[in-house]
């Protein structure tokens, strides 16, 4: 195909920046987001993305991954506040993450609300969650025609996936954010079973390799016990939901195997989860096969014996949220801070900017959320949790997917790039042409793409499996981006739709006679037809395709169905039947002494010869033009025409020209049309110049004419009513699509058409026939009109367009050849069949 569609991706967050997901795609005028969040290390609508550099209208689906803040946050405000109910989008997300995203949104409002900068109020919230439809993994969705998406199991938190989506052909993975690693209730991510055209990925840890998940356990577990041991409190800053019901998992696991732990009080300081807990129960069939196998025992694993969550002096405390910057973490925080014997452990990625990242540099003192400070003196410590793949994970699946371009996100600029020169080192060791793109945020990265279009073929056209080199012929239609190849009697079952035939008419007033135009249009396309149509209008029929008639004394009227081949040649035959009053050649032809007749009396010079003398005329064309290239050539003719393959041990003798050229000889076959020499590089020459002596010795009519026959022989008329059989159609096919030098393989001419066969070429390319006697010089001719205009069976005709080898050529040579030779037997003929 001519176009060369562009993929759009612009990030209007994450962007070499962790925080406030949102990426968009466009490509074949479709726009689908995938995610909406806001950035924890600010707050109003400095933590929202780039909303303004999108016209949200135009989205025509907003897919969310997952229930965090900086993947989901943004969704109401994008609904409520652009102008994206104006177009007509929707929005998807999971069933488990549309259930824990009302829980997080109404705790997200409840705590902006207390603040100037609050970006949507509860209402808006309501209405945005009715907007939400919710899918099951592995679903295949159409949002729009000619898109879909299908989304996968992302590991990460509950109801967390990927999305596969696919565009006009296009596929491209989007990840969010994902985990490789099951641990205590999660699946890993999975890898598609499609391979996709581009992968946007992850960046979050860059070329860090965490611990395994056996060995951070150990330490977790060995450095919780030890602060409990030397009487302190335990700090764990966590966010409400994900990390939170694994490190709980881990805890009570733990706490059965020590029992001098069992008088110690784990606390889950978060009403939001003890909201959403009841979704994680719902949920179960989403988790991995340990949790299941459990809950099918009647052992619920997220009933946790040892974690309260309101009272008693405090020992382990799960806190939210997970980066301190506000809420029961950070006011646990101060509190504790002074204390030497108590203990932070930050078990999950911290964004630049926050309280949890600050921390972990063991400052002396820390701020209060008040402005003031205070020291700080209780032990940090950092054991990642975080449901995010690192190096070794990554990479793995980034070279499992296998997509031609990588484009990095969600990660901070400096892991984003070592991420990136160290894949392309990798891939740069194993040449593999993979490219790697890190975008900043509103930097719009454009893929181009190649890729073959594939069409399927249904219907008639697929009952018979096609053999190598078979050529299908039928109507392309495209819905959807997607292609389909029809027989055109199929069109109304499997499209539903009907074919139309436009007729076009062309009136011409002209003071000229019928035989001068004849003249004209024969010295520019080498032949006409000419007859009667079915009222008895006197018609010559241009290239198989235009009718010229003359309905008038000074009057006549171009008629065609109309195609962009058909109008082509119309255009042509108007222009020159408007110019022949004004030729000079006509001035000419029509100036005699003491005649009234304005008839010319001899045929056009560029007219196709038709009568002895055409075999002749064309062997002596070729030989100037071969003579013009490589001096003087022999013509070699047999003593007696070749009627017949000679039998075995006979000589096989044919006409044939001889050209010699520094002592090597080429001989081309002028019944097969092949030369043969053993000197190759003179038998490449040979055939170079012998395609353009054909094209140049051929005129249009002979080169590319195709349709409907206006006259045809009139055979008995009980020939004439014999349908033509499924043998017979297939050999017309065969013989209309099959180059002359291919056809004319064998050793003997073809033999001419039986009467059968030229009723049965009559039938196929007509549904309503009728016969007229025509006025041409050949008795017994008939008309022959389709619906009143020329046409192939379905009433359309068609001119194949010019090919630069000269096959086509050659074809139609052979055919108008084979025609000449039924004629007579001759030796100078059998000759012509093939040159036409």
């Amino acid at each position: 195909m001519a176009d060369v569609p562009t993929l759009s991706i612009t990030l209007l967050g994450a962007g070499q920046e962790v925080g406030r997901s949102c990426c968009v795609i466009q490509y074949r005028g479709r726009t689908i987001v995938c995610d909406a969040g806001v950035h924890p290390a600010y707050s109003g609508m400095a933590s929202l993305p780039f909303v303004d550099e999108l016209d949200w209208s135009t989205v025509d689906a907003l897919l969310i991954t997952h229930f965090h803040l900086d993947h989901a946050a943004a969704l109401t405000y994008i609904t409520e506040k652009t102008n994206f109910r104006d177009g007509k989008g929707k929005v998807y997300m999971t069933h488990p993450t549309k259930a824990l995203h009302k829980f997080m949104m109404q705790d997200f409002v409840r705590m902006s609300s207390s603040t100037s900068d609050a970006l949507f109020s509860p209402p808006d919230l309501q209405m945005s969650l009715s907007y939400i439809i919710p899918v099951s993994a592995h679903q295949v969705i159409s949002p729009c025609p000619g898109v879909t998406f299908t989304p996968y199991h992302a590991g990460h938190v509950l109801g967390a996936c990927m999305y596969l989506i696919d565009i006009a052909g296009l596929k491209i993975l989007y990840t969010g954010d994902y985990s490789r690693e099951e641990d205590r209730h999660l699946v890993k991510a999975e890898v598609p079973p499609i391979r996709p055209d581009v992968l946007i990925v992850e960046s979050t840890y860059g070329v860090q390799t965490l611990e395994g998940r056996e060995e951070k356990e150990l330490r977790f577990t060995s450095l919780v016990h030890s602060i409990i041991r030397r009487g302190g409190h335990v700090l764990l800053p966590t966010f409400a939901l994900g990390r939170a019901q694994e490190l709980l998992l881990i805890l009570d696991e733990y706490w059965k195997k020590h029992p001098d732990l069992h008088n110690v009080p784990v606390y889950y300081a978060s009403s939001l989860a003890r909201k959403c807990m009841a979704v994680y129960q719902t949920y179960i069939h989403t988790m991995n096969a340990n949790v299941r196998s459990r809950f099918a025992k009647r052992d619920n694993p997220f009933i946790f014996k040892y974690r309260k969550i309101a009272e008693g002096p405090p020992c382990v405390v799960l806190a939210s949220p997970g980066f301190m910057d506000s809420g029961p973490s950070r006011e646990l925080l101060e509190l504790w801070a002074p204390d030497s014997r108590n203990g932070l452990i930050v078990t999950g990625y911290s964004v630049e900017g926050t309280m949890a990242r600050e921390i972990l540099n063991e400052p002396e003192e820390i701020p209060t959320a008040k402005g003031g400070s205070i020291p700080r003196k209780l032990s940090v410590d950092y054991i990642s949790f975080s449901a995010h793949v690192d190096y070794s994970q990554n990479s793995e699946f980034i070279e499992a997917v296998k997509a031609q371009h990588i484009v990095l996100v969600h990660g901070e600029q400096t892991n984003m790039g070592r991420l990136k020169a160290a894949m392309q080192d990798r891939y740069k060791n194993r040449d593999e042409e993979v490219k790697i793109h890190s975008p900043r945020n509103l930097e719009t990265l454009e893929l181009t793409f190649r890729g073959e279009r594939v069409a399927k073929a249904i219907g008639t056209l697929a009952s018979k499996p096609p053999q190598p080199n078979d050529v299908l012929s039928g109507l392309l239609v495209a819905k959807d981006y997607s292609y389909t190849l029809l027989d055109p009697r199929d069109l109304r079952d499997f499209a539903g739709l009907t074919t139309c035939v436009v007729t076009q008419r062309q009136k011409i007033a002209l003071g000229v006679g019928w035989e001068l135009v004849r003249w004209h249009l024969e010295g520019m396309y080498g032949k006409v037809e000419e007859g009667m149509d079915a009222q008895g209008v006197p018609t010559m029929r241009v290239m198989g395709a235009v009718d010229v008639k003359q309905t008038g004394e000074h009057e006549l009227t171009l008629e065609w169905d109309s195609s962009a081949s058909n109008d082509m040649i119309a255009d042509s035959t108007l222009a020159l039947i408007t110019g022949i009053d004004k030729s000079p050649a006509s001035v000419k032809l029509t100036t005699h002494p003491h005649t009234h007749s304005h008839a010319p009396d001899h045929a056009h010079p560029h007219a196709d010869i038709e009568d002895d003398r055409a075999g002749v005329t064309r062997i002596q064309r070729l030989a100037m033009f071969l003579e013009a290239h490589f001096g003087e050539v022999e013509l070699h003719m047999p003593e007696e025409p070749v009627l017949a393959e000679p039998e075995q041990g006979e000589d096989n003798e044919e006409p044939a020209f001889i050209v010699r050229l520094d002592e090597a000889d080429a001989v081309i076959n002028l019944l097969s049309l092949t030369v043969s020499s053993t000197n190759d590089a003179l038998r490449k020459r040979v055939e170079a110049v012998l395609d353009m002596a054909l094209t140049t010795v051929s005129s249009l009519d002979e080169s590319f004419t195709s349709g409907v026959p206006l006259l045809s022989t009139n055979h008995e008329e009980g020939n004439a009513e014999d349908k033509p059989s499924e043998d017979d159609t297939a050999k017309k096919v065969e013989k209309s699509k099959s180059p002359s030098v291919e056809r004319r393989g064998d050793q003997d001419a073809p033999e001419p058409p039986s009467p059968h066969e030229e009723d049965t070429q009559m039938k196929e390319n007509a549904d309503e026939s009728e016969h007229v006697t025509s006025n041409d010089n050949s008795s017994g001719a008939t008309t022959e009109n389709t619906n009143g205009a020329p046409g192939d069976a379905n009433g359309v005709s068609q001119v194949d367009a010019p090919t630069s080898n000269g096959d086509e050529q050659k074809e139609k040579e052979g055919e108008e050849g084979g025609d000449e030779e039924s004629d007579s037997g001759d030796d100078e003929d059998s000759i012509l069949q093939v040159h036409g």
